[in-house]
């Protein structure tokens, strides 16, 4: 009984560790802030980045000093923008005019993530377009020291 009982939780163990890694479909407006990040940040367009932004958003680079306002994160985005990044949400939910994305990266879809985001947004207007109040991202593995 101790093992099937084991065998069990070790079944259920794996099916959630795989499911919090299952990505879920986001709906379009929120898609297209995916999207967006990813075409600007493969063209190390940092301009472009930023206006993906807030007025007061903050980016929360992996590794580096947070960032806020269009110029700071332009800034920051410089040194590592124009590396291929493939974006995958995880979980998100939205009400009223807050939203977030918490997600995965790697260097193309369908391949394994190295790091992870939380993405904070909030809608422009009334019904308008969604932008990012922060970004917030790591990697998976600390860097060899």
């Amino acid at each position: 009984m101790r093992r099937f009982a084991t065998a069990i939780f070790l079944s259920l163990a794996a099916w959630t560790a795989h499911a919090a890694e299952t990505a879920v479909t986001l709906p379009p407006e929120l898609e297209r802030v995916l999207r967006d990040y990813e075409s600007a940040w493969q063209r190390k367009d940092t301009a472009a980045l930023a206006a993906l932004f807030a007025v007061d958003g903050m980016a929360l680079p992996n590794g580096d000093r947070p960032a806020r306002g269009a110029a700071a994160i332009a800034a920051a985005y410089a040194k590592n923008a124009g590396t291929p990044l493939a974006l995958r949400a995880l979980s998100f939910s939205a009400a009223g005019d807050m939203a977030y994305i918490v997600g995965g990266f790697a260097s193309a879809a369908g391949r394994p993530d190295f790091g992870k985001f939380v993405l904070v947004l909030q809608r422009a207007s009334e019904g308008g377009r969604w932008l990012i109040a922060a970004d917030i991202d790591n990697m998976n593995a600390l860097p060899p020291r």
